[in-house]
C-alpha cells in the first residue's frame, strides 16, 4: 500500500492550487488531482483518486469531482475501495460494472417517445423556428408514434423504421405507403428518426447500428427519392413584369407590401424578411446580417444593402422597444400568409401574371443570368445557393460582398427601369 500522506484538513485541502496529484492523508493512496480547464491557467479541474495495487498492477480508481464529493466522503470511499481489496475484488472492476448495470437500466425504460422528445427539448426550441418545430412535432406524432412511440428505444430495429416509412396513407384520391406518395415527408421523417436513434445511441440508450440511416442501410430497401420525386417548382413571375409589380407593390402603406417589396429587392427567403430584427441591420457598413437561425441552409449570411433597400428601412416606423423590422400587431413576425395574400390580391389586376413571394429569387435569377454578364458563382451567392463542388465551397473565404452589391444594385435600378 502507498504510504499514507500527512492529514489535511478541509481548508487546507480547499488551498491546494497547483497541477497535479497531492495526497491528502488520511487513507493511504488517497489524492486529490487538479488538472487545468483549458479555459484559463487559473482554472482548474479537481478530482478525486484512489492509487491502489491489485494482482500486482497500479490502479487509478476515480472517486468524484471535488465540487460534489466532500473531503469526508472521499476518505470513506476511499476505505470501502480498499476493503475489498483485501478481499481480492478489484473495485475498478466493481465500478465498471456497476455503471453497465445503470446503463442496461437506462436501456431497458426509454421509450422512442421519450428519446424524442428530449431530442426536441434539447436541439428544437434554440435552433429552430416555432413552424419547424411544429412540423417535427406533427410528423412524429402522425407517422412514428404509433408504430414504434411506445417501442423500447433499444429495440427499435430497421423492421420498425421500414414499418414507419412504409405505412400505408393516402392523398387526394390515391393510397399507398408513405414513401411511395408522400416521399418529401417521407424523406424528413427518415432523417428525424435518424437523429432521434443517434441521440438515443450516444445517451446510452441504445447500441447497435442506427436503422433508420440511409446510405449502405436503407437505400438497399427503398428506392431513391430522386427517382419516385417529381420536382415541383414555385410558381415565379417573369422578371420582365417585376417592375410594374413593385411600382403598383409601392403605392401600398401596407407593412406587408413594404415586406414584399424589401423580399425583392435582397433576393432572400421570405423566411429571412418575416424574422429580420433591426439589430440586424447595420446601416453605417450598408449591409443586413441575416444570422444562421434565419436561413435555410443554416449559416449567416450577408445581404449588401442599396439605396432603394435604405430607403424603404428608413420610411418604416420603429416603435419604442420594438424587434422586428416588419413586426405583426405583438411584435412578432409576419406570418407567411400575410404575403402571399397581398400578392394573390394585386395578381387579380396584373392579367397573365403569376407567381408567389419565394418566386422571385427565381424571377431576380432568371433576370441577372438573362440580362447581366456577372459570374455564376456571384449569382449563385446572392440568393445564398452553394458554389461548386465540396471542394470548391471548402476553399472559398469570401462571400463577395462587394461584388454582390453591384449585382444588387443593378437589380434594384432595372426594377425602377433604368436598366
Amino acid at each position: 500500500m502507498p504510504k499514507i500522506a500527512k492529514t489535511l484538513s478541509a481548508q487546507q485541502v480547499k488551498a491546494i492550487k497547483t497541477v497535479g496529484n497531492h495526497g491528502v492523508g488520511g487513507v493511504s493512496g488517497l489524492y486529490l488531482q487538479l488538472r487545468e480547464s483549458g479555459q484559463s491557467h487559473l482554472d482548474f479541474v479537481r478530482s478525486w483518486v484512489l492509487r491502489y495495487s491489485f494482482a500486482g498492477k497500479r490502479r487509478n480508481l476515480g472517486l468524484g469531482p471535488y465540487s460534489g464529493v466532500g473531503l469526508a466522503e472521499a476518505r470513506e470511499a476511499a476505505r470501502e475501495a480498499l476493503a475489498l481489496v483485501r478481499k481480492g475484488i478489484d473495485p475498478l472492476v466493481v465500478k465498471q460494472r456497476d455503471r453497465q448495470a445503470l446503463v442496461s437500466d437506462l436501456i431497458s425504460t426509454k421509450t422512442f417517445q421519450e428519446c424524442a422528445s428530449e431530442y426536441m427539448a434539447a436541439h428544437l426550441s434554440k435552433h429552430r423556428s416555432l413552424k419547424h418545430q411544429k412540423q417535427w412535432e406533427s410528423t412524429l406524432q402522425q407517422y412514428a408514434y404509433p408504430v414504434i412511440g411506445k417501442l423500447n428505444v433499444a429495440e427499435v430495429a430497421t423492421p420498425h423504421v421500414l414499418a414507419v416509412l412504409r405505412q400505408e396513407t393516402s392523398k387526394g384520391q390515391m393510397r399507398g405507403s408513405l414513401w411511395e406518395l408522400k416521399t418529401e415527408t417521407a424523406k424528413r421523417l427518415r432523417g428525424r428518426l435518424e437523429n432521434i436513434l443517434s441521440f438515443a445511441e450516444v445517451a446510452g440508450f441504445r447500441e447497435g447500428k442506427n436503422p433508420a440511416s440511409w446510405g449502405g442501410h436503407l437505400e438497399t430497401q427503398l428506392p431513391s427519392p430522386s427517382k419516385i420525386m417529381k420536382p415541383v417548382h414555385q410558381p415565379a413571375m417573369a422578371y420582365r413584369d417585376c417592375g410594374k409589380f413593385i411600382q403598383q407593390l409601392r403605392a401600398k402603406n401596407a407593412l406587408g407590401a413594404k415586406a414584399l417589396e424589401f423580399l425583392i429587392l435582397t433576393g432572400v427567403r421570405s423566411r429571412s424578411v418575416r424574422e429580420a430584427n433591426w439589430s440586424e441591420i447595420d446601416l453605417e457598413q450598408k449591409v443586413w446580417i441575416v444570422p444562421a437561425e434565419h436561413t435555410k441552409a443554416e449559416r449567416e449570411h450577408r445581404v449588401p444593402l442599396v439605396k432603394q433597400s435604405l430607403s424603404l428601412l428608413e420610411s418604416l416606423p420603429r416603435l419604442a422597444g420594438g424587434r422586428k423590422i416588419f413586426p405583426n400587431s405583438s411584435d412578432g413576425a409576419l406570418s407567411d400568409s400575410t404575403l402571399s395574400k397581398l400578392m394573390r390580391e394585386m395578381l387579380v389586376s396584373m392579367p397573365g401574371c403569376s407567381g408567389v413571394p419565394h418566386g422571385f429569387r427565381s424571377s431576380f435569377r432568371d433576370w441577372a443570368a438573362e440580362q447581366t454578364n456577372y459570374p455564376e458563382e456571384i449569382r449563385k451567392t446572392a440568393t445564398m445557393h452553394a458554389v461548386g463542388d465540396a471542394v470548391q465551397q471548402a476553399y472559398q473565404r469570401t462571400d463577395l460582398l462587394e461584388r454582390r452589391r453591384q449585382l444588387m444594385a443593378d437589380w434594384a435600378n432595372y426594377l425602377d427601369g433604368g436598366l
